[in-house]
C-alpha cells in the first residue's frame, strides 16, 4: 500500500484549522446546552439548515460526518486515504449493530428502519435480509461481505453457545478495530505515533467497556469474551484477561488507570456489589482522553497529516455531543444536566 501524501496537504489542513475555531467546544458547547429547541438548536449548528424533529436533526449530522471523511479520503491518496475511508464503517457497524438487536428480539424491519442511519449506498446494508435472518447462519450471509462479514462467521460458535447481542456487537468492533490498527500503521512515519495513540485508545475503549458489559453487566465467561481481544493496543492479552478475572468492576479498572482513563473516581462507598463503579462514567472518562490526545495530536501535526485525523477524532466527539444534546431538548432535561452528559466534562474541557 503506497504513504505517498498529495501535494495540497497543505490547503487540506489549513481549511480545518479554520474549521476547528467553528466547531461545537468549549464556550460555544456550553452555550448550545442553554438552548431549549431545536429549532434554536439547528439554527446555531447550521445556520442554512432547518430541523422538522429530532431525528431529521441527528441524520444530518450522522451524514455530514460520513460525508467530511469521504472528502477527506478523496483529497488523500493511500494509506491515508486507506484510512479515511475505513473511519466511514464505524456507521456501518453501528447500523449493523441495531440489525444485531432486531434479530435477537424478532422486531421487523420497518421497526429497525427507525434507528438506522441513512448511509451512502457504499455503505448500505440488506436490511429486509438481516432483518427476516431465521438463523444466525443466515444473518451472517446477508451481511455485507469482507472484513464485518468474517467477524461475525468467527463469533458464531461462541454466539451459539451464549446467544447474546452483545457477542455479536463485540465481533463487529473487534473487526472494525483490527482493520482500523492495521490501516494506521500503514500511515508515513511522521504521522503513525500520534495517529496510532488515538486509535490505540479507541480500541482500549472497547476493551474496557467489554469488560464492562460482558463480565459485571451480563456475567459472560472471561474465556468466552477474551477471545474478542483486539491485539495490538496498550491493553495487551493478559492485562484483559486479569480485568476479566477481576471480582469488582473497579478493581478491573484500576488495572487500566493512567492507560485508558487518566484518573478513576474516589470509592464514595463500599457497595458489595460488582458494579461499584458507575460505567457510564467510567466509559465517559474513557472518551474524555480520547478526545484529550487528539486536541493534543491535532496542535503537535499543525500542518501534517496527524492533523487531518486528528481533526475527524474532534468531529467525531462533537457529533456525539450535539446528538446527546438533542435528546436532551427532546425529553426536557435542564441545561446543566445536559452539560454533564457531554464529552469532555465541563471541568476537563477548561483543562485541555
Amino acid at each position: 500500500m503506497s504513504s505517498t501524501l498529495p501535494v495540497d496537504l497543505d490547503y487540506l489542513v489549513a481549511r480545518l484549522h479554520g474549521r476547528r475555531g467553528h466547531l461545537a467546544e468549549a464556550e460555544r458547547l456550553d452555550a448550545l446546552c442553554q438552548l431549549r429547541t431545536l429549532d434554536e438548536l439547528a439554527r446555531a449548528v447550521s445556520p442554512e439548515a432547518t430541523a422538522t424533529s429530532i431525528g431529521g436533526f441527528q441524520q444530518r449530522l450522522i451524514r455530514q460526518m460520513v460525508d467530511e471523511l469521504a472528502d477527506f479520503a478523496a483529497q488523500l491518496v493511500g494509506s491515508a486515504s486507506a484510512l479515511m475511508a475505513w473511519l466511514r464503517v464505524r456507521f456501518q457497524v453501528e447500523n449493523l449493530k441495531v440489525l444485531v438487536r432486531v434479530f435477537a428480539t424478532g422486531k421487523s424491519a420497518q421497526a429497525a428502519r427507525l434507528h438506522l442511519a441513512t448511509l451512502p449506498d457504499d455503505l448500505a446494508i440488506d436490511v429486509d435480509g438481516l432483518a427476516a435472518a431465521g438463523s444466525l447462519e443466515s444473518f451472517i450471509a446477508a451481511a455485507p461481505a469482507g472484513r464485518l462479514q468474517a467477524g461475525l462467521a468467527l463469533a458464531a460458535e461462541v454466539h451459539h453457545e451464549l446467544p447474546r447481542p452483545i457477542v455479536l456487537e463485540a465481533a463487529l468492533d473487534q473487526s472494525y478495530l483490527d482493520e482500523l490498527l492495521k490501516r494506521t500503521r500503514a500511515l508515513p512515519h511522521g504521522a503513525r505515533a500520534d495517529c496510532l495513540t488515538i486509535a490505540n485508545q479507541e480500541v482500549d475503549t472497547y476493551h474496557l467497556m467489554l469488560a464492562v458489559r460482558g463480565r459485571f453487566i451480563y456475567g459472560l465467561p472471561p474465556d468466552r469474551l477474551a477471545r474478542m481481544h483486539v491485539s495490538g493496543s496498550a491493553i495487551s492479552s493478559d492485562r484483559f484477561r486479569q480485568m476479566l478475572d477481576a471480582d469488582r468492576l473497579r478493581d478491573a479498572a484500576r488495572l487500566v488507570e493512567g492507560l485508558v482513563v487518566a484518573r478513576l473516581p474516589p470509592e464514595e462507598n463500599r457497595r458489595a456489589d460488582r458494579t461499584d463503579l458507575d460505567p457510564a462514567v467510567l466509559e465517559a472518562l474513557a472518551w474524555n482522553r480520547y478526545l484529550r490526545l487528539a486536541r493534543q495530536a491535532f496542535r503537535r501535526n499543525h500542518m501534517r497529516l496527524g492533523a487531518v485525523v486528528a481533526f475527524a477524532a474532534i468531529r467525531r466527539i462533537e457529533m456525539a455531543n450535539l446528538i446527546t444534546l438533542s435528546e436532551g431538548i427532546r425529553i426536557g432535561m435542564p441545561p446543566s444536566a445536559i452539560r454533564a452528559r457531554l464529552i469532555p466534562s465541563a471541568e476537563e474541557g477548561r483543562r485541555v
